[in-house]
């Protein structure tokens, strides 16, 4: 059972575990290379991208986890409010309500 009752209350913890801005900045990244891929797989219809698009999305994150931010990616325990979450940040971050 999880700890959070909402996706509004578990995005103040997402944030926490991206505190560090090149974490973020490559979740990011990778989050927009998964929307290229989405693109491609729409227009092209190879299934590759798709897998392109996973990788790009979780390779990303998981290095800036990993590497610079030395936590365990919340998706592991919250993979639902974490893959919204990454949303919602990027968002964020679009619109600079975040730093990038």
């Amino acid at each position: 059972m999880s700890q959070f009752a909402s996706l509004k209350e578990f995005y103040p913890f997402y944030l926490s575990e991206h505190s560090n801005r090149t974490c973020r900045r490559l979740h990011f990244i990778g989050t927009s290379l998964v929307l290229g891929c989405l693109v491609m797989l729409a227009r092209s219809g190879d299934g590759w991208w798709g897998l392109y698009a996973l990788l790009c999305g979780y390779g990303f994150a998981w290095i800036g986890h990993f590497f610079f931010e030395h936590n365990k990616p919340a998706t592991f325990k919250y993979p639902f409010y974490s893959f919204a979450s990454d949303w919602l940040m990027y968002k964020d971050m679009l619109t600079g309500k975040i730093a990038f």
